[in-house]
Formats: structure tokens, sequence, C-alpha cells
């Protein structure tokens, strides 16, 4: 672990994320610093990863102090909206980039963006095709509606032994990817606008109805055992990847997605599909946002150096190496991924129509909150009304 270093000197740029100590990722920023190194190869390029867990903990510190990285990794919407008061605007640097490169806004607020998305992320709804076959189902014809997707479940269950869907909530995680990915299944095309642009309606029947479903499928054994002593990372991944669970709601990106389920399970096998329609007056779509992105802080002793080298780090070639080495959906839109396969393929496919994802639009306080009360819901120490009338509550002072 590493605590704030001061920012780098006129040779040298620091990077703090929490990325670069994967293997996975060694050839995306080889790649970058390549091409960094064409304008500026005087300048040396320090990556320091911190643990993801106390990121944010320690880069407060560094915010605070005032000193810190020049060039910063963060995770789309609330963390980074909540500290753009440390960052400097980026649009005068990036504007070339504008086309390329989708998910800018999630780093963007009060119409100023503060980081160049490198990933989408988002939350597809994986499903297990051998069990479907095993369970008798037609794996390319999965639930269009709720009630289907449980009676589906019942007839996996009862064939194969596995549960419905592998859920982890042991860090309040859980709630995220049930909301987002569920979301659009259950609201309005009218409410799920109003909540992405900051009108939310806590007390909305469709917006109780998504914490209602997440403790009813609970309740009536979808889910794995012991959901909220279950670790979202890597738990309830292992759950699905092992053939015990027949669903999960996993990443577009990063971990928990297409590329590392295709380690364990046949990747013709992982397919993805559509939230089973809960209310017929709405439509599913995939809710992704951008995923991580690069910010550059305040006290940098050169601003446009700096967004030089996130430039650099969301430059095609790099972007190409995270695809294929880690399995990112890039944000560089000109990225081919037509050889990825059919989970990849269907993913690509659902960001035409896709929306932003409900819990990105929340602040990071809420979102805490949101990851206690889930936990409560599921152990029946608080009823829907008194989560919503909590949680509206925070996101009215928000």
């Amino acid at each position: 672990m590493s605590g704030p270093s001061s920012g780098g000197s006129g040779d040298k740029l620091v990077v703090w994320d929490w990325k670069s100590g994967d293997a996975s990722a060694a050839p995306y920023l080889e790649k970058a610093k390549a091409d960094f190194a064409k304008g500026h190869p005087d300048v040396e390029v320090e990556f320091v990863a911190q643990p993801f867990d106390q990121y944010y903990t320690l880069l407060g510190a560094a915010i605070q102090a005032g000193k810190g990285p020049d060039v910063i990794l963060f995770n789309g919407g609330g963390q980074i909206r909540d500290r753009v008061g440390s960052l400097v605007p980026l649009d005068e640097y990036v504007s070339g980039d504008q086309q390329r490169l989708a998910g800018w806004d999630a780093f963007k607020k009060d119409g100023k963006t503060y980081a160049a998305p490198v990933t989408l992320q988002g939350h597809p709804l994986y499903y297990n095709k051998d069990l479907y076959k095993r369970a008798g189902l037609d794996p390319e014809a999965p639930a269009k509606t709720w009630d289907e997707f449980v009676e589906d479940c019942g007839a996996i269950t009862g064939k194969t032994g596995s549960k419905c869907i592998g859920v982890g909530n042991k860090e309040g995680i859980g709630i995220q990817f049930f909301l987002s990915a569920m979301g659009s299944a259950v609201l309005t095309p009218a409410e799920y606008d109003a909540w992405i642009a900051g009108k939310r309606d806590w007390s909305s029947p469709n917006v109780k109805r998504v914490f209602e479903l997440w403790r009813q499928a609970d309740a009536a054994g979808l889910n794995n055992e012991g959901v909220n002593s279950t670790a979202m990372f890597n738990d309830a991944f292992a759950v699905f990847q092992s053939g015990k669970a027949a669903h999960v709601i996993g990443l577009m990106s990063d971990v928990g997605h297409w590329k590392d389920f295709a380690e364990f399970l046949n990747p013709a096998d992982v397919g993805v599909m559509a939230a089973p329609v809960v209310n017929p007056a709405a439509t599913p779509s995939l809710p992704y946002d951008g995923g991580i992105g690069y910010g550059v802080a305040k006290w940098t002793r050169d601003p446009k150096r700096a967004a030089d080298l996130v430039r650099s780090l969301t430059s095609t070639e790099a972007l190409k190496a995270f695809y294929a080495d880690a399995g990112a959906i890039a944000a560089d839109t000109t990225i081919d991924v037509s050889g990825g396969g059919p989970a990849v393929t269907a993913i690509v496919a659902g960001i035409k129509t896709g929306k932003p994802a409900l819990h990105v639009a929340l602040s990071s306080k809420t979102i805490d909150l949101m990851g206690r009360l889930s936990q409560q819901l599921l152990s029946g120490s608080v009823t829907v009304d008194e989560a919503v009338a909590q949680l509206a509550a925070s996101d009215g002072a928000s």
C-alpha cells in the first residue's frame, strides 16, 4: 500500500490506479506509455497501483493534503463527481476524442468533463446455456417476462439442482447490480429518463417494485444461500462460473464478465439475455456508462502534459490491447469485437439502445446507504417503504 506521494516532478508524472498491478493490463499500459513517449520522450511515467478497497480513502487523504498523483483513475458516476473540486476540467484537451470514445457523461458534472473514459461498464444478465439445455429449456430463447423467468428457474433447480441467480451482497454491491440490471424492466421509459436526469420519485410504485423484487427473489429461494455473507467479488461470480447458479448479473468489463466466465465455462454456453419484463409498460435495455476513466489533478505542474498522458491512456492502440488481453469493453467505438464470441457480440449490440445505469446516477453517499438498506431488506429488519423513504431523504440532500 502506498500513501499520498507528491506529484510528478518536471520530468515525471505519477499515476494512481488499481489496475496497473494486474498482469492482464500490462500490454495496455505499455501501449499507452509508448504513445505518450512519442511526444514526451524525456518524461518518466510512474504507475502506483493502490488496493481498490482502500483506493478512495487514500485518494481522499491526498486531496486533503493538496498533493498526490498527477493523473488519477476513477469509476464513473458519484466517485468522480464528488471530487471534481480537485480535478482539472479536460474539455479543451480532449475535444478531438469526443466522437471516437463513448461513456463521457459518467465523468461530467455541470457541463464540464473531468476524466476521459477508458472502458464502458454495465450490467448484463448472463446465463448458462448448458444448464438451460439440461433443464429441457431452449437456450436460445430465454424468458421474456419475470413470471416466465421464475418458471424457468424452477425447472432449472428441479432438474439440475442449481440455483437461479448468483448474488453477492456482503459489500452492499449486489443491490447496485440488481437495480441497474432490472430497473429498465420495471420503470417506464419516462421514469427511467427522469431518474437519470435527477428527478427521482422514490415513492413511485415502480421504484418500490424494484426493491420488493430484490427481497422477494431471495425469499423465494431464487438466490444462492447467504447473499449478505457472500462477496460479490468474486464469490458470487464463482457460484455462476461453477454451474451452481444459472444466472448472474455481471459486468461488461473488468472482472465478472464474459471473458472471465469463458475461462470456466464453454464460451458458447455464456449467454446474455434482456432483463425479464416485470411491468408491461417498461422497455428493457442494457444499463451502461463510462466505466473507468483517467482525470488530471488540480495540483499537477503541467495540466496539458498530464492531459496528453490521459489521451495516450485512451488511444485506440492502447484500448485495443485492453480489450484483447483483459476483455474490457473499451470506450473506443472503432474497435472490432466481432471475434470475441456470442456474449460480447450481444453486449456490444445492446450498447446501441442502452441507457445509463440507474445506480451510477446516485451519489456515493446514497449508494452506501442503499447497500446497508439492501442487507436489512434481506434480513427483514426494514420494510421497502422504510428503505425508500430513507433513500429519498439521502438523495434529496445530495
